[in-house]
This record gives structure tokens, C-alpha cells and sequence, in this order.
């Protein structure tokens, strides 16, 4: 038990006061709040913890606009037009509808039975518009895992099989769009499908879109061993559609995205960051976000974990470089996954400035 009180106690003191370190030649050292050598991110222009936004991985302010909107006034209408607006086969589609399910599902937390009147009444009146049947299939989904007691219990269950029914609805209203299949694909694994049913719904996905990187992220989560899967059957799925990534995809970062579902709750060797198969995974991730569409909607989520990463491995310019991205919006892995996502990000964003300036770096040496 004493190496457990120990080891939290290490926890605390990163997360707590991660963002007090000291600058030192070559290292990085805790140093008192207000320090005159404590690395500060706001000499970057980095946003402030209270100011990143949780919902969104990255810029989207048709979304923001559209959703601020509906939310404001209750109509609908805004939403439906931006998702008939967005190119179904792609990823912008994909990342909206979450959005908008997501917004929803927040809001049904906060007020039981009155929330998200938006929502119902774009469903009343608008039963075939696809938009709206994405959205209520998406909303359902967020329901089941965030809310409803937690995986095995049968509101979990109830929920995901009421899901799985709107989206097969959905997909009725837009035959050619996947991503209907996308959201079935959490769906999938909350009622652990066999693997030839699962292969089924998979081959409607990429049917559809073969290089949808969404998709891919989604269907990885099934193929870990933390569900249904195992560390190599995770592994094979992720190397197979890097191996196959057309020029400029996002696919090659997705052994990245493996190794971070495979991850052990502890890493206790201070060697695992500079192992052979981390190396590996993260210079393939780099290449692909460095050959990628700068406005590729998935690119701010592979840059997100490459800074996890990037600092862990001491590699504090290709972690700034990451964060001159990315900063200001937080809503994408490693921490969405954490309690509070801003103070998790905001810990090593201050790590990462550190370390820069330790070995030199400064704002005048940032590019920008």
C-alpha cells in the first residue's frame, strides 16, 4: 500500500502544480507560483485554463454559430442547414453531428425532461430530415455512455439498443451517408457484436468511406483488448490502414491512436517513451500530420496526442509546435478522457513550455 500513497502523492503534485516549473539548461524543475523563472504560457499568446474550450478539438465557428443558435433560441433550423450543408462523405459531417449530440446530451443533463427542446422539435417537425435523425441517433449514444449507470447496466443497455434502432433509421433517410454506421459503431461495442456482425457494419462504413479517419478511430476502440479485442488484433487493424493511407491521409497516425488505447493505467519505465515501438508510432503520426490538408477536421485530434506524447519523450520543440496549433480548444483525446480536460491539457502545455525554454527556446524562437 505505501508505493500506491507514493505514487498518488506524485500525481498530485504533477497536476496540481504542473504548471509551476522552473526553467534550468537541459531540465525542468517545480518552482513556486509567481516565480520570476517559472516558464509562463501566457508570453506565447497560449489562451488561459478558463478560457479553453472543452466541446471542440479544434476552430469551427459555423458550428459554434449554428449551435449557439439553437440553443439561444430553440430553433432548429440553423443546424439542419449547416449539416445539409457539409459534405456527408467527410469527416467536418461526422464531427458536427457529435457536436450537436453532444450539446444536446449536456443539456438533458442539466435539466431532466426540458433540455434540448431544439432537438425535439426538429425530430417532430422534420421526421425525414437526415440531419435531425443523425443527431437524435448521436445523442442517444452520448446518453448511454456518459449517463445512464454505466457500461453492463440495463439502462446502458436499453439506451444503446434504442440507438442502434435510429440508426438504421437514419441511414433509411441518407443511403449514401456513413455516418449513420460511424455512430453504430459505439453502439457495437457497448453490446459487444460478434465480430461477423461487427465486420458487417464495418464493411457499410468503408463502403462509403474508406479513409474516413473517424470511422477508423471509432472501430479501433472495438478492436482493443479493454473490449472486444486484444492489444495485437488493435495493432493489426491500425498498422493495415496506415499501410494502405493515400498520400496526405490522416490514416498514418493511427497506430498512434493504438498504442494510446493499449496503454497500461501506470507507466512505471522511464524507458517505455523512448522505446522502439513509441518512436515508431509517433514519427508516423508526425508524418502524417505534417502531409496533411492543414484544414483536415481530424488533424487538431492526432496533434493533441502527439503533445501527450511528444512530452513524455522530452521532445519540447515538436511538443510547442503541437500546442501553436492546437491551443485554445481541448475537446479531444488524451483529455476528454480526464475529469477536467482544460487543467489536463493546461498541465502539459506548461510542461512543454518548459522544457522549451530549458534548452533555449523562448517566444521570439516560436514560429508562428
Amino acid at each position: 500500500m505505501e508505493i500506491l500513497w507514493i505514487l498518488f502523492a506524485m500525481l498530485m503534485i504533477v497536476f496540481v502544480v504542473g504548471p509551476y516549473v522552473r526553467r534550468r539548461r537541459g531540465g525542468i524543475r517545480l518552482a513556486a507560483p509567481g516565480s520570476p523563472d517559472a516558464a509562463d504560457p501566457a508570453n506565447y499568446g497560449f489562451d488561459r485554463q478558463e478560457e479553453l474550450d472543452i466541446r471542440l478539438p479544434g476552430p469551427d465557428q459555423d458550428l459554434l454559430d449554428a449551435l449557439d443558435h439553437v440553443q439561444r433560441t430553440g430553433q432548429w433550423q440553423a443546424a439542419s442547414q449547416l449539416l445539409a450543408g457539409t459534405p456527408r462523405e467527410g469527416e467536418l459531417r461526422w464531427q458536427r453531428v457529435q457536436a450537436f449530440g453532444g450539446a444536446a446530451a449536456l443539456e438533458l443533463v442539466a435539466q431532466p425532461g426540458v433540455g434540448a427542446r431544439w432537438l425535439k422539435a426538429w425530430r417532430l417537425e422534420a421526421e425525414k430530415d437526415a440531419g435531425g435523425a443523425q443527431v437524435h441517433a448521436e445523442l442517444l449514444v452520448q446518453q448511454a455512455w456518459r449517463h445512464s449507470g454505466g457500461v453492463g447496466s440495463e439502462d446502458h443497455r436499453i439506451i444503446l439498443e434504442e440507438a442502434r434502432e435510429a440508426c438504421r433509421k437514419a441511414a433509411l433517410l441518407s443511403p449514401g451517408d456513413p455516418v449513420p454506421y460511424i455512430t453504430e459503431l459505439a453502439v457495437a461495442r457497448g453490446l459487444a457484436y460478434p465480430e461477423a456482425e461487427f465486420d458487417v457494419l464495418w464493411a457499410e462504413v468503408i463502403d462509403r468511406a474508406p479513409d474516413h479517419m473517424g470511422a477508423h478511430l471509432a472501430a479501433l476502440h472495438y478492436w482493443c483488448a479493454k473490449w472486444h479485442g486484444s492489444r495485437e488484433k488493435a495493432d493489426a487493424f491500425a498498422h493495415a490502414a496506415a499501410a494502405r493511407a493515400p498520400q496526405g491521409s490522416l490514416l498514418a497516425a493511427l497506430p498512434l491512436f493504438a498504442l494510446y488505447e493499449n496503454l497500461p493505467d501506470l507507466v512505471l519505465s522511464s524507458g517505455f517513451h523512448r522505446s522502439e515501438a513509441v518512436t515508431r508510432a509517433v514519427g508516423g503520426a508526425l508524418y502524417a500530420a505534417n502531409s496533411a490538408r492543414p484544414d483536415d477536421p481530424v488533424l487538431a485530434h492526432v496533434r493533441h496526442l502527439l503533445l501527450l506524447f511528444l512530452v513524455n519523450m522530452e521532445r519540447w520543440a515538436e511538443a510547442m509546435d503541437q500546442v501553436r496549433h492546437v491551443d485554445g480548444y481541448v475537446g479531444a483525446l488524451p483529455w476528454s478522457a480526464a475529469e477536467d480536460p482544460a487543467a489536463q491539457y493546461a498541465v502539459y502545455r506548461a510542461l512543454a513550455v518548459a522544457g522549451y525554454e530549458a534548452n533555449g527556446g523562448s517566444p521570439a524562437t516560436l514560429p508562428h
